[in-house]
């Protein structure tokens, strides 16, 4: 475990201080919901439901309850677990909470565990914290072998495309954000569907904002994920490279003009140049059966290399965080 900055009963009175909101996309979980919202703490303020246009009618379950922090939302037809967590943000704009926590509502998520998730984001450590569940050899087990492996080769993209490489799992939902940076963000620039986690690891990294994880063994049950891993190998690699390449641009050329975006406007032009003439003299001296002279190579490989070299110290500030600093939109910490 890692340490936390504050013991539980501080913690518990900064929750009780905060206004927390709960929001839980709802489609097909309606064996479930009961008892994920019996146990979600006291301190929660609010608990947002919405049902995704839910066969099993998973929100009239959810109002059945009586709970007085429940409210739900429902969807005329179906938009994703993304669209339903955008629905879900809205609302809790709207009710201006200070953190807002997505809780899945099969039972994968422990409740119990939402005031670890808000620790860091009490203390000001962080802009949002999500679970990882790759800590836990041995809970690891539990995980099906085709997600893990899929998981692995995700993270490392999701890592480039958002900028996050202290970030791992990105698929696990389980995650907590401050509400001052969740009004910040453009919710339409979030994906619809089950790539709504790596969206928002990319719009957090466009600003600059800094993510936290916090180890969390693997929980499964009954419960079976309607996310489809061929569509996923498919559809989630070409996302990330767009979006990977507007979280460059947005951080680094129009929020702030960082070092990355100077080291960058340099090195790749002189790459170009390099790998550009000096194909086109390997074409010549193939044409002609004349070899290129020293300074022909030369002309081509220092650009290269001078250009490679400054790539990749923007590439080395990407991977030591250096540009995700900031916990609040009000500035770094």
């Amino acid at each position: 475990m890692l340490a936390l900055p504050l013991d539980e009963s501080a913690a518990v009175g900064a929750a009780h201080a905060r206004v927390i909101a709960v929001v839980i996309p709802s489609y097909r979980v309606a064996r479930h919901i009961v008892s994920v919202i019996q146990g979600i703490p006291s301190y929660v303020d609010h608990i947002i439901v919405v049902d995704d246009c839910c066969p099993e009618h998973s929100g009239d379950v959810a109002e059945a309850l009586a709970d007085k922090r429940v409210q739900v939302i429902r969807h005329p037809e179906n938009r994703g677990v993304g669209g339903a967590m955008k629905t879900g943000f809205s609302r809790a704009n709207e009710l201006a909470v200070d953190i807002v926590v997505k809780l899945d509502g099969d039972g994968q998520m422990d409740a119990a565990q939402i005031l670890r998730l808000c620790k860091p984001l009490l203390t000001d450590k962080a802009a949002m914290t999500k679970f990882n569940r790759f800590w836990d050899f041995v809970e690891l087990r539990q995980m099906p072998l085709v997600r893990r492996i899929g998981n692995l080769g995700l993270s490392f993209l999701t890592k480039a495309a958002s900028g996050h490489w202290k970030m791992f799992d990105p698929t696990n939902g389980f995650l907590a954000l401050r509400g001052d940076v969740l009004r910040c963000l453009r919710l339409d620039a979030l994906s619809d569907d089950y790539f709504f986690e790596s969206s928002l690891l990319i719009e957090l990294g466009k600003r600059g904002f800094r993510i936290k994880d916090l180890p969390l063994p693997a929980r499964y049950g009954s419960e079976q994920s309607s996310m489809r891993l061929g569509r996923v190998l498919v559809t989630f690699p070409i996302k990330l490279f767009f979006g990977g390449l507007a979280r460059v641009w947005y951080r680094h050329f129009w929020f702030d003009f960082t070092l990355a975006a100077l080291l960058l406007v340099l090195g790749a032009p002189l790459c170009a140049w390099g790998i550009g003439f000096g194909a086109l003299a390997w074409w010549r001296s193939v044409e002609t059966g004349v070899t290129a002279t020293s300074g022909t190579v030369m002309l081509a490989a220092l650009p290269f290399l001078l250009g490679a070299n400054l790539l990749l110290h923007a590439i080395s500030l990407e991977v030591s965080d250096f540009f995700n600093g900031r916990v609040s939109p009000d500035g770094d910490s």
